[in-house]
């Protein structure tokens, strides 16, 4: 559980670390499932970066009981999410982003708020976890936070490329006075960070992949108030600690509808990534 220092580090900075949130085990498993996960492969998408790169992800609405499931569900996980939104955390989507060794493209500065506004959610109440699959770094195009920004609002947001980020000149004035911080993770440490936290990603021009799992969780009284790209409150069922390891790899996610099209889903033009 957070300490009420990490508590007051995400309330002043809009984001808090966790190191080694998930041992090596756990993390080998999540990334050896992944990569070689026909069906997320299968249902993953591009976004052209506007540079001439392009960065993969797959988005689906409902965790399953496959090992995706193990960590979105996970109590260290949903419990702490819960602490920092001081109300019960439903899933409001999950994504693993592919960010590919030398191909992987860039994400411009935006919020997640900036879209999730556009689903019915009335207040920034939400939160995503950041979870490092593998080691992500400068050179393979880690995260960029811009310290204490989420305490500016929701800023207008404005197509870049085939991707939508926060209107540039609003941007430019913001990290003229405010601190751009690179995260540096290992595999199996993750990042809690506030919906109006600017944040973006340099392209991978390294040897190395670099991807994410990232959960993302809504407020129980924030559920939307109309249908939007992503579920209304949806009781969450959490898992203890050791699911990770206890999961059996016979279960799957439980169908494809969980998934979210990039032919269907009009936020797609306009997704959160990182």
């Amino acid at each position: 559980m957070f300490t009420h220092a990490e508590i007051k580090q995400y309330q002043d900075a809009g984001y808090c670390f966790v190191r080694s949130l998930f041992a090596p085990a756990e993390i080998d498993r999540l990334r050896s499932t992944a990569k070689s996960d026909r069906e997320l492969d299968a249902h993953a998408f591009g976004r052209n970066d506007g540079e001439g790169g392009s960065v993969r992800l797959s988005l689906w609405n409902h965790p399953g009981d496959d090992i995706y499931g193990t960590f979105s569900r996970n109590r260290r996980v949903v419990d702490r999410v819960e602490q920092l939104l001081g109300d019960e955390p439903y899933h409001y989507h999950s994504k693993m982003i592919m960010k590919e060794a030398r191909t992987g493209g860039a994400w411009a500065w935006h919020q997640d708020y900036g879209y999730w506004y556009e689903n019915g959610v009335l207040y920034p109440n939400l939160c995503s976890v950041f979870i490092a699959v593998d080691p992500a770094t400068k050179e393979n195009g880690c995260l960029q936070v811009l310290d204490g920004s989420h305490q500016l609002g929701r800023v207008t947001h404005l197509h870049v490329g085939e991707q939508t980020g926060a209107d540039p000149e609003r941007v430019a004035a913001a990290t003229a006075i405010l601190r751009t911080v690179y995260c540096d993770m290992a595999p199996g440490d993750a990042l809690f960070f506030h919906p109006n936290l600017l944040h973006r990603s340099d392209q991978n021009h390294s040897a190395h992949d670099r991807w994410a799992l990232i959960c993302c969780y809504n407020a129980r009284s924030n559920s939307p108030y109309k249908e939007g790209r992503h579920p209304a409150y949806t009781p969450l069922v959490r898992l203890e600690p050791g699911a990770v390891m206890a999961f059996n790899p016979t279960l799957t996610r439980g169908g494809t509808d969980s998934f979210v099209s990039n032919t269907v889903d009009r936020e797609t033009q306009t997704i959160s990534g990182q």
